[in-house]
């Protein structure tokens, strides 16, 4: 069952269950809370809290143990500060933090950590552990690399690439992205070709920032631009194409692309778009787009492009949707809106039957019963005109329907399956 985190300006980390007002964790990190995320940041096949403050400082919170569920009666955690637990790492890392990411880059099969800066750049870490104890956290992060960016980052994101492995991508203004390459392994190698051979290399340095904009012509080429990948598209997605990702920007566009080349929509609203998510609200395993404007105005947006609007009730400061276990002991489709008094607002079990817009004939037509009613009714499936006016008289005027054809209406059951 998923817990909700949530990281504040005063170095505060809370963890909310279930459908409880109140943490049900508590704890204190040094500094302004910048980034928050759980996963499996030291490999060790059990997710971590990770915090990380804009002064840099990084902790690590392994809420899993049996020592951190300090319960009261009530089964809330005590929130005295002598009960607050300590992080069960701490690191100093270069400051000014933005967003994060944990995931696997590289494609190696473990989680590496992605932090944005914001002064433009990338660094990517990886944990190293210095002991065996799988349980036990001991360790540090070491810098892979760092890549420089033209533009400010806004968001980090994972999507396949054409092959299949995983391509790292961060945003950048005017609605472009960048792909980063890992070329640590193939620079490690140089070194140590570099070592053996001592003539200079005269090769160029490795290309390791792709730029790639998606419009040709762009209002505003410096609009902050939010970007998601990896949409789910179910089963029937085969291996051999390029992930699905989506864009969006504070001046309204947002997009959903297949690949670099591949624009499958593109849609213009006249609201300030500031968060980007991915969720599937149908329950058909294709994930949709999810948008949030500043004054709660949210957009639920499908692969076809059928678009599905929500309004939040405040402003909103930070937003965020997935699967949280909010009521019911089961996880289920949520929206998380954080309002600019400091409230957190939770809706939970959004789901939609469908996104697309049907009619009453589509849907009873799926229905076995519908055609063997009709039959019993004398009505041939085929006639729209007569099917339409047959649903029409049994919604509006029932009571006429029964006293024109009594011979055909005998069978009560009949005339109710047919209502219904």
């Amino acid at each position: 069952l998923n817990e909700l985190v949530v990281g504040d300006t005063n170095g505060k980390l809370y963890v909310y269950k279930n459908d409880d007002s109140k943490p049900w964790a508590v704890r204190s990190c040094q500094g302004m809370l910048t980034c928050v995320g759980v996963g499996d940041v030291c490999n060790k096949g059990k997710n971590l809290v990770v915090a990380v403050s804009a002064e840099g400082w990084f902790h690590l919170f392994d809420l899993t143990s049996p020592t951190s569920k300090h319960s009261d009666a009530s089964g809330h955690h005590e929130l005295a500060a002598a009960e607050e637990q300590k992080p069960v790492f701490k690191q100093h890392i270069p400051a000014n933090t933005k967003v994060m990411l944990i995931s696997d880059i590289d494609g190696d099969g473990k989680c590496e950590l992605v932090v944005g800066y914001t002064d433009r750049v990338v660094r990517a870490f990886r944990w190293e552990d210095l002991s065996e104890n799988s349980d036990h956290v001991s360790g540090q992060l070491l810098l892979l690399k760092k890549w420089l960016l033209e533009g400010q980052v806004d968001s980090l994101s994972v999507n396949p690439g054409p092959d299949g492995s995983p391509e790292m991508m961060v945003s950048q203004p005017g609605c472009g992205y960048a792909i980063l390459l890992c070329t640590w392994d193939s620079e490690q190698q140089a070194t140590t070709e570099g070592r053996d051979n001592s003539a200079p290399s005269s090769e160029a340095p490795i290309r390791d920032v792709i730029l790639h904009q998606t419009s040709g012509r762009i209002h505003n080429k410096n609009v902050s631009t939010h970007l998601i990948g990896s949409i789910g598209r179910g089963c029937s997605s085969e291996n051999s194409r390029s992930g699905l990702f989506a864009l969006c920007t504070l001046d309204g566009t947002l997009k959903l692309m297949e690949g670099a080349d591949k624009l499958l929509w593109s849609v213009q609203v006249d609201h300030q778009l500031f968060a980007l998510e991915k969720l599937d609200v149908t329950g058909n395993g294709h994930e949709e787009v999810i948008a949030c404007a500043w004054d709660g105005q949210t957009y639920i947006i499908d692969q076809n492009r059928t678009v599905a609007r929500f309004q939040a009730d405040e402003n909103v400061s930070a937003f965020c949707a997935g699967l949280y276990a909010c009521k019911g002991g089961s996880n289920s489709p949520c929206l998380v809106y954080v309002s600019f008094n400091q409230k957190i607002y939770i809706y939970w079990d959004v789901q939609l039957e469908r996104m697309e817009s049907t009619n009453l004939l589509k849907i009873l037509d799926c229905d076995p019963e519908f055609g063997s009613l009709l039959q019993q009714l004398g009505v041939e499936r085929g006639d729209v005109s007569a099917v339409k006016d047959l649903i029409h008289k049994t919604l509006y005027f029932p009571e006429k329907q029964q006293q024109s054809s009594p011979s055909q209406c005998q069978d009560p059951a009949g005339t109710d399956s047919s209502a219904h």
